[in-house]
């Protein structure tokens, strides 16, 4: 049986399908790649993902004494969290629902 060190980042401010895209991209990757893709990705959604990595990677080296280069991103999935729910004036003094959504990361990482 192998380590599994997990990782979760919840209320995000971004939508789910936007992070979705980043987290795709790095899905299966080894983690010192994912790192360096994530730095160089120019979307808002790379951010909190990459810091989300660096915990569970520092997580894995202090608490459960692995290296960094055995490390392989097992499982990252996005679902989507608590909706803001705000209105937007239209015209005639009405006004229309927009829903701000947010999401929850989870990474799971192993050898």
């Amino acid at each position: 049986m192998s380590l599994e060190i997990k990782g979760q980042l919840n209320n995000v401010r971004i939508s789910p399908r936007k992070m979705r895209l980043v987290a795709n991209a790095i899905k299966g990757l080894n983690a010192l790649e994912a790192k360096t893709k994530l730095v160089f990705v120019v979307k808002r959604s790379s951010h909190p993902i990459l810091k989300l990595l660096n915990s569970v990677m520092a997580n894995a080296r202090n608490n459960f004494k692995l290296d960094s280069d055995s490390l392989i991103i097992k499982k990252i999935f996005v679902d989507e969290g608590r909706k803001l729910k705000r209105a937007r004036p239209k015209g005639f003094g009405s006004t229309s629902p927009i829903q701000k959504k947010t999401s929850h990361i989870s990474i799971v990482l192993g050898e």
